[in-house]
């Protein structure tokens, strides 16, 4: 066993980010700037897209998307309940009903059938979560928004580096939001990246910050002017230039960060296949995935413990874990508005109470690895179902 704890995703920050943060500290520009701007420029040429806008998080880019498209009270936005509640919150933010539609048994994604059905006059878009990293059925999702003049609005919180159909997930036209949160990919600390057209992002850079036609930079950099004005009720959002500065160096390491992933999935594939009692991610499609997650699933009637008691035998071998997600219908808040139960959704209900996310992150040493795959061979050979002969 392990002799110390190994965190589930810590970041990894070198002495090039240290670097980074220390110059623009001495640079006498802290707040949105020159290091935005080229976080900003880089980030959308990574991933295809016509144009990008830096945030505070991914919540704000999906938040701000939606006031942008003119959504709002009497509208509904089907989304999926396998998700942080975030993704469902903004809905909620902006006055409209989020409407929850069940996800595919393999991929866990929003199935596009599922919400088709889930389709009223009322519904406005449509947002699909690339849950774990593994891209949704875009092409699905896309047909049926043109058939019902709906907007599809992504969150690929988990999804930087991913692919469908060859192109980067954020390089297909939707509004895309993006996290670099501390687990995330890549980091910023905190901090997000909606990309799209420059039409949107030009109506949310407004939004971002405070309503303003006229932001800091553009004040009171050389040439600026004081003046400005208010056009429209809106958010502080905004990216910092100590996150961007941030953001430039570990996107620069985001190929090497993806690499060492696949390399952990890698290995994790092989030592875990022949366990019967563990169901391994799928890879579904023409898609890259981006590996944010490692989601094992438990089989039913395999092992003498649930999920539960699965978790807190790992932590006893010192490995971190956690669980995504536990449904949206099951939290308090969307429960008691909309009387939901738990097998209203029963495909996200059944897969929530088997999952398992394992650590996954380019900072993993071999050992590490190793340790990981001992520790989950070791506790389905200890409980496993022992069946009893016909």
């Amino acid at each position: 066993m392990r002799g110390s704890f190994l965190q589930f995703s810590p970041p990894l920050v070198g002495s090039e980010e240290v670097d980074a943060v220390i110059e623009t500290l001495k640079s006498n520009w802290l707040t949105t700037g020159p290091k935005t701007r080229q976080f900003e420029q880089q980030f959308a040429e990574y991933v295809q897209a016509p144009g990008g806008l830096a945030l505070n998080s991914c919540t704000a880019g999906l938040h701000t998307a939606l006031v942008a498209l003119g959504i709002g009270p009497g509208d509904e936005v089907i989304t999926t309940p396998i998700t942080f509640a975030a993704s469902v919150n903004v809905i909620e933010h902006v006055g409209a009903m989020p409407v929850l539609a069940d996800v595919e048994q393999d991929t866990l994604n929003l199935d596009p059938a599922r919400v088709r059905e889930a389709i009223t006059p009322r519904t406005k878009a449509i947002i699909p979560v690339h849950y774990a990293g593994h891209p949704v059925n875009l092409q699905a999702f896309n047909t049926i928004a043109e058939e019902h003049s709906l907007v599809v609005i992504e969150d690929a919180a988990h999804a930087v580096s991913a692919k469908y159909e060859g192109i980067p997930i954020g390089g297909t036209g939707n509004p895309t939001a993006f996290s670099f949160y501390a687990t995330k990919n890549m980091t910023t600390g905190e901090g997000g990246m909606l990309t799209g057209t420059p039409e949107l992002l030009e109506r949310v850079r407004i939004l971002s910050l405070h309503g303003m036609s006229c932001e800091a930079w553009g004040r009171y950099g050389k040439g600026g002017s004081w003046k400005y004005d208010v056009v429209a009720p809106g958010f502080k959002y905004n990216m910092t230039d100590i996150q961007a500065s941030i953001g430039i160096c570990q996107l620069r390491k985001l190929s090497e960060f993806q690499q060492r992933r696949r390399q952990v999935v890698d290995a994790y594939r092989a030592a875990l296949a022949e366990l019967d009692a563990i169901q391994l991610p799928v890879e579904r499609g023409p898609i890259e995935h981006a590996w944010h997650l490692f989601v094992i699933r438990l089989r039913e009637g395999q092992l003498k413990i649930n999920r539960d008691q699965f978790v807190e035998q790992l932590t006893a071998h010192n490995i971190g874990t956690s669980v995504h997600f536990i449904p949206i219908h099951m939290h308090s808040f969307y429960r008691k508005k909309y009387g939901y139960r738990p097998n209203d959704f029963p495909v996200a209900y059944q897969n929530y109470q088997q999952v398992i996310s394992l650590p996954l992150n380019p900072s993993m040493s071999e050992q590490d690895v190793t340790d990981v795959i001992e520790a989950v061979c070791d506790i389905v050979k200890q409980n496993r179902l022992c069946k009893v002969a016909a």
